[in-house]
């Protein structure tokens, strides 16, 4: 494969992928009003500064409350932002503001990270690093004593690391300098010869034989190995094994483990001995809190360098609430504008000390986790490793992946675990780039022409199932509702654990046993006609901004469904609906929320890799032209049907849904075949 080519094109699409993503963020800033912004989950309005301090990473942390005047109970109305969110905090623009207004409140604000939200506080945390200074705009904040917001903002540092990677790419491509793993990864060199591995002394307890295979396979693996970890098959745990393993192998190797998502690799980390030498990158804000005592701000607190680094930022935070309005010392006058020029020395000695101290503790762990692109962070330049791990890499976008390849150094292997056949990544853009004349016949060779093709899958069509080992027991699922997925995806090779193959809702304590309870597939086939589809726009009236499908009588029958099992003694907190479209879900969620607050509701997309005791899943397609939209991915429903684990309900329209094609219509098939279908009358819930 052409590499300099490969890269042109991923530069391409990425930056389509930026600009749809900026223009769908601009177009409903600039459009919409700010309460609507908020209702959208874009903005939080009408907020006051309290506090102000320094937290971990040197960074300002701005604690906000609601404006007094505009509350009278103290509490945030209900709003969309939450902790790991990227934000400015800016003063909120006047209702008849115009658009040159506003462009300068948004150019005096400060970006930051939301580290905390509850009902009566919105914490940010500003700033952090040597290139940014916010200083000012922070003072500008305190002591302007004007009302303010914060405005969710599109991720750009991302992108510019993506672009960076495939720039260094493209380069290399152009020498012709590439070698080693990178050649493997684009077929211009062979997979080596698997290593003979000797006897393996297991540290996991209860490893099954294809997950022990699965290990053995990665370890003896000199460049690339793929583990295919379909739904419930122990993927973590496979990965833990190998992590461990790698660290005890002579010479002992050194792991850098990564992840698209926070949470993909804060699994990991929560899972490692204690005993093991890692560190943990990434903004606290957005850290599991149990994996805050192994990241690398707190351990920097804690080292022996950090007790000067601990006295350094004591003195910050005196001379900063002298600085603060409503302080009781506080400085007036003069003296103030020193006291400023005070705080931005103290926090240069500070970032500089506690910098020292991060370098050493990094250099000394054996094992680095960080998310895809934290793994492009000044943190890691120049450091070694061995082995790169990335999770979730059917997740991913390509681009993701070369930034732990490319920005650390000495990486011989790569070990890419996932599951093609789950939901690509996310991507906004439709943009794909035409096949270049160039490019050669052979499917395996040609070059990706949208960002959904991942490094995963491109690997397993370059090389073939040589370079994959397939986890194939899974601890999910009920054998039937297993049964269709393994048939149509896995070629049957999936077998469910006699801990799970039985399982049933009327197995849990305190849940009757009924026609619902004792099923663990259902179909509810609404026959089309009285249960139609409507389509809705957003109070913008713009389609382009928002539109939904939505389905309320179908809704109704749901949220009928959900009660039933609610009442046969199934708590909500093991139950989720799960919905394609937006429009339905806000149906639902605003007739179940107020009455089942552990009722778990979402989007087919946001439920990947979570798992309940029920779903029921609303597929919400009902017209007269058979158009099915979503339902035509096929990954996208293997999500949603392999997330239940004693019972699983579709409701739909089977002639609507039928010809969404593939897996939907043979899953329909399969159930009309073999499972229990029933068919409602409209006048149940009226």
């Amino acid at each position: 494969m052409d590499i300099q080519l490969f890269a042109t094109t991923q530069l391409n699409l990425l930056q389509a992928e930026h600009a749809a993503e900026v223009l769908e963020q601009t177009t409903l800033i600039t459009s919409l009003p700010p309460a609507s912004l908020q209702r959208h989950g874009l903005a939080l309005l009408n907020l006051s500064i309290s506090t102000q301090s320094t937290g971990l990473g040197g960074r300002t942390v701005l604690e906000l409350e609601p404006d007094a005047a505009l509350t009278s109970d103290g509490k945030f109305p209900t709003h969309g932002l939450r902790s790991g969110d990227l934000v400015r905090v800016e003063e909120q623009p006047g209702g008849t503001a115009k658009k040159r207004e506003k462009a300068e409140l948004r150019a005096k604000g400060v970006e930051g990270v939301v580290h905390r939200v509850s009902e009566t506080r919105f914490v940010v945390a500003v700033g952090g690093k040597k290139e940014q200074d916010d200083d000012a705009g922070v003072e500008a904040l305190v002591t302007g004593g004007k009302r303010l917001w914060a405005v969710k903002l599109a991720n750009e540092m991302t992108h510019r690391r993506m672009v960076k990677t495939m720039d260094m790419l493209r380069e290399r491509g152009e020498r012709g300098t590439a070698e080693g793993l990178v050649r493997v990864l684009f077929g211009l060199s062979d997979p080596a010869p698997l290593e003979d591995v000797p006897e393996v002394k297991w540290l996991g307890e209860g490893l099954n034989q294809s997950q022990k295979e699965a290990v053995k396979f990665a370890l003896g693996s000199r460049d690339i190995a793929l583990i295919h970890g379909p739904p419930g098959t122990g993927k973590t745990q496979t990965l833990l094994e190998i992590i461990r393993q790698l660290v005890l192998q002579t010479p002992p190797k050194r792991v850098l483990v990564c992840g698209p998502s926070n949470i993909s690799v804060d699994n990991i980390a929560l899972r490692l001995p204690p005993d093991l030498s890692i560190v943990r990158l990434g903004h606290p804000a957005r850290l599991l809190p149990r994996v805050l005592a192994r990241s690398l701000d707190v351990l920097t607190q804690t080292s022996g360098a950090g007790e000067i680094v601990k006295d350094v930022r004591q003195e910050l935070d005196s001379m900063i609430a002298k600085l603060a309005i409503g302080g009781k010392n506080r400085i007036r006058g003069k003296e103030r504008k020193e006291g400023w020029d005070q705080v931005r020395h103290l926090r240069g000695e500070f970032r500089f000390r506690e910098g020292k101290a991060t370098r050493d503790l990094v250099a000394s762990s054996k094992v680095v986790l960080s998310t895809l692109h934290g793994a492009g962070g000044y943190q890691l330049r120049g450091e070694k490793f061995d082995v790169v791990i990335i999770d979730e890499g059917s997740q991913a976008l390509e681009a993701q992946c070369w930034i732990p390849l490319f920005l650390s150094t000495g990486v011989s292997k790569l070990i890419l675990a996932g599951d093609h056949l789950q939901l690509p990544p996310t991507v906004k853009s439709t943009a794909k780039e035409p096949p270049k004349i160039s490019q050669p016949k052979e499917k395996r060779f040609r070059i990706p022409t949208s960002l959904e093709d991942t490094l995963f899958f491109r690997l397993l069509n370059l090389h073939g199932n040589e370079i994959k080992r397939l986890l194939n027991v899974q601890y999910r699922m009920h054998e039937d509702i297993m049964h269709f997925p393994s048939k149509y995806l896995y070629d049957s090779k999936l077998v469910a654990d006699t801990s799970v193959a039985k399982r049933l809702l009327k197995d849990l304590p305190d849940v009757e046993e009924n026609e619902d309870t004792s099923l663990p597939v259902l179909f509810i086939d609404t026959q089309g006609g009285d249960f139609p589809e409507s389509v809705a726009t957003d109070e913008s009236k713009k389609p382009s901004i928002s539109s939904s499908h939505s389905n309320p009588l179908e809704a109704a029958l749901t949220i009928k469904y959900v009660r039933s099992l609610i009442a046969a003694g199934v708590k909500d907190t093991d139950i989720a609906v799960i919905t394609p479209y937006n429009g339905q879900l806000s149906l639902l969620s605003s007739a179940l929320r107020p009455d089942f607050p552990g009722l778990e509701l979402g989007s087919v997309d946001g439920f990947q890799g979570r798992e309940k005791e029920a779903i029921v899943f609303s597929l919400v397609r009902s017209n007269d032209k058979r158009e099915a939209g979503f339902l035509r991915e096929g990954r996208r429903l293997n999500v949603a049907m392999t997330r239940a684990r004693r019972h699983l309900c579709v409701i739909g329209d089977a002639e609507t849904v039928k010809h969404a094609g593939g897996f939907l219509r043979e899953w329909v098939k399969w159930v009309e075949e073999g499972g229990e279908v029933r068919y409602p009358d409209v006048a149940d819930v009226l």
